[in-house]
């Protein structure tokens, strides 16, 4: 009994490990901090690391430690367990604009064409790489900290919801929601 429940566990981690190993992990930030004692200094590293499938699911995460590759899998491992599902619209962009803010960081999150590319800097870039996002405008308010501008960057994609989701919870149809006229042209482009 023991033995099958062993074989049983290791065929579902499995397709887990193949699905980790498709994750993408961005390098957002490390810091380095000295503590002074006695005999001198020791250094600590802190380190920020963005993670996600490219398919609408992100995480970010820190990590510390005395030196930088332990500090980097702290991170991911991090950020591997809070992960969230963004709905993206045709895959490419966000369904609408919206705004996240966190401490001192605004940002505003802006829908785009295709074609745009990803308009955004540092830490919300490796952000919209990971989550596969292909066009958005960014534009970062306040604090330029990493720490800051990533959750509030989190802050705003938290409230990103699709009009399918927005229809059921209405109890109506999608084209109730968004109306005559873009569903129409989407049938077109379709």
């Amino acid at each position: 009994m023991a033995r099958e429940r062993g074989e049983r566990d290791n065929r579902d981690r499995q397709p887990r490990e193949r699905e980790e190993s498709e994750l993408i992990e961005k390098l957002v930030g490390i810091n380095r901090v000295a503590k002074v004692v006695k005999g001198g200094r020791r250094f600590g590293f802190a380190a920020l690391v963005v993670v996600g499938d490219g398919k609408g699911r992100v995480g970010v995460g820190s990590g510390k430690a005395r030196e930088v590759p332990e500090a980097i899998r702290k991170a991911t491992d991090q950020a591997k367990r809070g992960m969230i599902r963004v709905p993206l619209r045709e895959g490419r962009t966000l369904h609408h604009d919206t705004n996240g803010h966190f401490g001192a960081g605004k940002v505003v999150l802006r829908a785009a064409p295709a074609g745009t590319g990803i308009i955004a800097g540092g830490p919300m870039r490796a952000i919209f790489e990971a989550l596969g996002v292909q066009d958005v405008v960014t534009k970062s308010i306040g604090t330029s900290n990493p720490h800051n501008m990533i959750k509030a960057t989190f802050d705003a994609l938290s409230q990103v919801t699709s009009p399918r989701s927005v229809a059921a919870r209405r109890g109506r149809r999608v084209s109730d929601i968004l109306g005559r006229r873009e569903t129409a042209a989407g049938a077109q482009e379709a």
